[in-house]
């Protein structure tokens, strides 16, 4: 599988490629249980926790400011894909929007299916971070996390939930799924932080 759909890079491509990655022009599809198929039209985003309750629907999102960004992105399972082009909705644009308790450290990410995901309020709002609905130009397909994903490029990507319905404000941390069953607690690809232990 590695010479068919994988190559190991020769360095780090400038830094930009972590440790222990290979490189693929494909876009595996890794989930946990069946892709989750509904229409854009059904995506509700609700805001929970400590902040003051809002639910976002898909016109409204539509309506916030829409970027287009360029990452790289790293999965779990060594494979790195350079390159991709998202659109959607900046996290910090949407933060702007909301009302936080200064309590909140944390947030939780929740998903159409029951996934969940956490991530330190600091790695989430960081302005190369996406609601997004869009790759590569194209609708995001249901495999890929659409109609709408979250993309955190600088954390293993199980970190960017799809089919995302949810974020929960919390005044701590707490595991997701995969966090519960032996992943890192943050998952930085460039220290190798796969596993609880790592």
């Amino acid at each position: 599988m590695l010479g068919k759909f994988f190559k190991k890079p020769a360095d780090d491509m400038g830094g930009r490629v972590p440790p222990g990655q290979a490189l693929t022009t494909r876009f595996p599809v890794l989930t946990y249980g069946p892709a989750q198929h509904y229409a854009p039209q059904d995506v509700q985003l609700r805001v929970t926790g400590l902040a003051q309750p809002r639910t976002f629907g898909w016109d409204e999102l539509l309506a916030l400011p829409q970027t287009t960004l360029e990452c790289d992105i790293h999965c779990v399972t060594h494979w790195s894909k350079l390159g991709t082009t998202w659109t959607g909705v900046r996290v910090t644009d949407l933060l702007a929007l909301l009302d936080l308790d200064p309590r909140a450290t944390h947030v939780m990410q929740r998903s159409v299916g029951g996934y969940a995901t956490n991530l330190s309020l600091d790695d989430f709002a960081r302005p190369e971070n996406l609601l997004a609905h869009t790759f590569g130009g194209e609708p995001l397909t249901p495999e890929h996390g659409g109609p709408l994903r979250t993309v955190v490029p600088h954390l293993y990507f199980w970190k960017s939930a799809k089919w995302v319905t949810e974020l929960e404000f919390m005044a701590g941390d707490a595991p997701g799924f995969w966090e519960k069953n032996g992943y890192h607690m943050r998952g930085d690809p460039f220290k190798e932080q796969r596993y609880d232990d790592d």
